[in-house]
């Protein structure tokens, strides 16, 4: 039973606690007259001292406090022994002391009695076989000296034989009692009673030695050591512990038996003593070997558990670990777990001794660079990169690397952590769409009465152009008017279309220049009919340096801001608040955009949680409260930040600071392909071509026949397998305008057999769109060179692409 801390003093003084204490005093005094066999001299100095060993194990199981047991027992067995009192007194202290300042010692070093660690084998053999048995030595002998007749000149000698026997008795019998309440290992049954065995007949050999000369006792204790390794390698410290225990009595009893210590005269007994003395040392050397090697084996078994459950971690992990070794040539991949492959589809083969980056997809220029200086360099790095997968798929990764370094502090390994963030960026890139869908539907009104007011214009001027021509020539004049007032109509509807699309468009990440002012004139367009009963609009645009990002993205932040500052102004007081958009240079040199209102404000307690996910104070009608939680996160992926300041009845202020891009646009930043706006105009005249429009909107591909009639032949159909037949056929075309989503065959599917089938026409494919609403539609279109008209195409944007696409003359198809 094991006492903590000071509970174990008031322990002791309780009556359970003294009858401990008399126990342990005959315990010590029992194992005290054994070890007296051995004495030697009119004072009873024992080569063999067990009963030390029994001390400093009592004191270490039941606390210090129990030395009085220690003192009572040593003092009634010297008092036996016929030495004066005084003399008695002070060996009694002598040998108390001894285990007392052991445990003291071994306490204060963090001692375990496990004995599994090599610093308690050597500070139970250092500090408390030698150096608190030297203590307890000395005192004894000094006490015989003054009060019991012993002479100066036997100081040494009798210290030496006092102490070495106090030092043997700690280093074989304390570890073996120590170690006695740890549970036995399962198995090894019948390897122990082998060992047991072995030991029993290697101390018969012992005594036989013996019983050959003095020297035969060195060569004997060989025989010692190979079962301390055996027990040491096979059943921990308690093995070896107790090997040393039945050595030690194997050889104590032979001793007795075969020398007959007891029997002879005193030189006599002195010289065979220090035979005996010797062969015990020799023993306790060969058992702190032992117990040294036990303590080892034992430390490398518990390395070699936690490997093996660190690996069976790492295996079982739903993060991909990869473990790359540093070499001279770059960080190269020694392990990848189960995750990881599984993430990039390769065998561990396949992933050995290869470069990190080998594995690594297209990511914009900014993180690789980040990430190739991190392998390099041997530094911390965390990101999101893409990883290849083997069948050309891309995976999101949030990787964080890691170095480890040697004793030395040399980085030797680079740890990377991946998570798979696919589904993650793909729920986070359609609650962007969602929000986007929700700011305009928020204006959903405002933008139907902006769209109703250049409609109701279109139709009144189609109707009066219909009545001029029906006037025959006399109203040609005032039908042409009527035409061109109703293609103004349909401009400014084409144009509201446009800023629908953009804010409600999936798939458009492309990194490229983007002026802030230039993202802001849609965003206003959406918001100034909701505006106008509420406050004014003010712009103010500075100089502003270009950033390096998505403009739909961006949009969508300046959209949403405008949306919350319409929302922060009460109706009904235009004259009396403003909503003001401003641009400037901070002075940090970056590109910074303010969205300022006179508003409402935002509460003190409020202000910390407007960027929390879901978080919002508004009815459910008005908004989610993801808004500014995806605005931030949309700045915060350009590399820039969001702050904001509000006061309660004085407005808000949401200013962005974005890094300006760099002077000259990284060739990998730019957008894999953007929708033509507007194409010039040849420098001369293109000549005829034949022309093949596939639309499923008969009368879209029927007013593109009568544009392009007058100068070109034109083939139309509203299916696309019809036009692969007609191609297939041997039909020859010099340019084909293909609607990009249809029923049936699509404009990919008609790119895909082109390519195979006719190289040349598929080069000379143009796509137009209403919109990629589909990701494979999307990534189409990042993906192929060619043109892509958005829907409603002007008249002069389709005529100067056609012409641009039949420069120079193609060869026949």
């Amino acid at each position: 039973m094991t006492i903590p801390g000071r509970e174990r003093i008031a322990w002791a003084a309780t009556a359970r606690g003294i009858v401990t204490m008399l126990a342990l005093a005959v315990v010590y005094w029992l194992v005290g007259k054994a070890g007296l066999v051995f004495s030697i001299g009119a004072f009873n100095v024992s080569p063999v001292w067990p009963a030390s060993g029994v001390a400093l194990a009592a004191l270490l199981m039941l606390g210090v406090s129990y030395w009085p047991g220690i003192f009572f027992g040593g003092l009634v067995l010297c008092l036996g022994m016929g030495n004066p009192p005084l003399a008695s007194l002070g060996s009694a202290l002598g040998g108390t002391l001894e285990p007392v300042l052991g445990a003291l010692l071994l306490k204060r070093w963090g001692f375990s009695a496990r004995l599994e660690r090599v610093q308690d084998v050597v500070a139970l053999s250092v500090g408390a076989a030698l150096g608190s048995s030297l203590v307890g030595a000395s005192a004894a002998t000094v006490s015989l000296v003054l009060w019991g007749g012993l002479e100066w000149t036997d100081v040494a000698k009798t210290i030496q034989v006092w102490w070495l026997g106090d030092g043997i008795g700690i280093a074989v019998v304390t570890p073996a009692l120590l170690l006695l309440r740890q549970q036995r290992p399962a198995g090894f049954r019948w390897e122990a009673l082998a060992l047991g065995g072995c030991t029993l007949l290697g101390g018969l050999m012992v005594s036989q030695a013996g019983l050959g000369g003095d020297a035969s006792w060195y060569r004997a204790t060989f025989f010692f050591f190979p079962l301390a390794v055996w027990a040491a390698l096979r059943f921990s410290p308690r093995g070896v512990a107790f090997v040393i225990l039945l050595f030690t009595l194997c050889s104590v009893w032979s001793a007795e038996v075969g020398l007959g210590l007891s029997s002879e005269s005193t030189v006599v007994a002195e010289a065979r003593v220090r035979t005996l003395l010797l062969l015990q040392l020799a023993i306790t050397v060969n058992a702190t070997t032992g117990l040294l090697l036990a303590a080892v084996s034992a430390g490398r078994r518990d390395a070699t558990r936690q490997v093996e459950l660190l690996a069976t971690a790492v295996r079982g992990l739903n993060e991909g670990v990869v473990i790359n070794e540093v070499t001279p040539e770059g960080p190269r991949v020694v392990f990848a777990n189960e995750a990881f492959r599984a993430m990039v589809d390769l065998e561990q083969e396949a992933l050995l001794r290869r470069s990190p980056l080998e594995h690594m997809g297209d990511m914009d220029p900014e993180t690789r660079q980040r990430l190739e200086a991190a392998l390099r360099e041997a530094t911390p790095f965390r990101g999101q990169v893409l990883l290849k997968h083997r069948a050309g798929s891309r995976v999101h990764s949030e990787v964080q690397v890691s170095p480890v370094r040697d004793a030395g502090g040399a980085v030797t390994h680079l740890v990377s952590i991946h998570r798979d963030v696919s589904a993650t960026q793909e729920l986070s890139a359609r609650l962007m769409a969602a929000e986007r869908v929700a700011a305009v539907g928020t204006l959903a009104a405002g933008v139907g009465h902006e769209i109703q007011n250049p409609l109701a214009y279109l139709e009144l001027n189609l109707t009066g152009a219909t009545r001029s021509l029906g006037k025959g020539r006399a109203g040609a004049a005032e039908a042409l008017s009527h035409l061109l007032d109703a293609q103004e109509g349909a401009e400014r509807i084409r144009l509201i279309v446009e800023d629908l699309r953009k804010f409600s468009r999936e798939g458009s990440d492309g990194r490229e220049r983007v002026d802030l002012r230039e993202v802001a004139a849609p965003a206003l367009r959406m918001v100034r009919h909701a505006l106008r009963d509420r406050a004014k609009l003010v712009e103010d645009y500075s100089a502003i340096p270009p950033v390096l990002g998505s403009g739909a993205r961006l949009g969508q932040v300046l959209l949403n801001l405008l949306v919350n500052a319409v929302q922060a102004v009460p109706p009904g007081q235009a004259e009396q608040h403003t909503v003001r958009i401003r641009t400037l240079t901070a002075p940090d040199g970056q590109a910074q955009l303010e969205v300022s209102d006179t508003g409402r404000g935002i509460a003190p307690e409020v202000l910390p949680h407007i960027f929390e996910p879901f978080f919002t104070t508004k009815s459910h009608e008005e908004g989610t409260g993801l808004g500014l939680s995806i605005c931030q996160q949309i700045v915060r992926a350009h590399g820039g930040e969001i702050l904001v300041r509000s006061e309660p009845g004085q407005g808000s202020v949401f200013t962005i600071l974005l890094p300006a891009a760099p002077p000259e646009l990284p060739r990998a930043a730019e957008p894999a392909h953007r929708p033509v706006e507007q194409a010039a105009s040849p420098a001369r005249p293109a000549r005829r071509g034949r022309i093949l429009i596939v639309d499923d909107e008969p009368r879209l591909a029927q007013s593109m026949r009568l544009l392009l009639a007058p100068n070109h032949d034109v083939v139309t159909t509203t299916r696309g397998s019809e036009a692969l037949e007609w191609v297939a056929s041997g039909q020859r075309f010099d340019l084909v305008v293909c609607d990009l989503q249809m029923p049936g065959t699509t404009g990919m599917d008609i790119y895909d057999w082109l390519r195979e089938q006719a190289p040349e026409l598929a080069r000379r494919l143009v796509f137009m769109s209403g919109g990629a609403f589909t990701p494979a539609a999307s990534a189409f279109i990042r993906s192929v060179p060619n043109q892509v008209l958005e829907k409603p195409v002007r008249p002069e944007v389709l005529l100067a692409t056609i012409d641009a696409a039949l420069e120079p003359a193609p060869a026949g198809t």
